[in-house]
């Protein structure tokens, strides 16, 4: 396993050091980009007060984004898979007919 390295990254004007697999602090740097306009969206709507609950509430929310898009890939999968087998079905149907037409003549 590669050593962690410390990543700065800056939410609601405050720094917060984070370790981070090396390789990943980019992916790290996006994330709390990411989570800090999410943050801030929340918090100018001037409905929820305080750090703590405007990082639930973003955290809800993007948690909620990725649970819909786990179930919008599950749904794409399985539908890319029921036409694997309905196109593999054809296949043989076809086969099958013309192993059919060889025996008869």
């Amino acid at each position: 396993m590669s050593p962690a390295q410390t990543v700065l990254v800056h939410i609601l004007d405050k720094e917060y050091q984070v370790a981070c697999p090396e390789g990943q602090q980019e992916d790290l740097i996006v994330s709390a980009r990411y989570l800090d306009r999410q943050m801030r969206s929340i918090r100018d709507t001037g409905k929820v007060i305080g750090l703590e609950r405007i990082a639930v509430m973003a955290a809800l929310n993007i948690s909620h984004e990725l649970l819909q898009a786990t179930q919008q890939a599950a749904q794409h999968n399985a539908s890319l898979d029921a036409q694997a087998v309905a196109n593999l079905q054809q296949k043989l149907d076809t086969a099958l007919s013309r192993l059919r037409q060889l025996e008869i003549n």
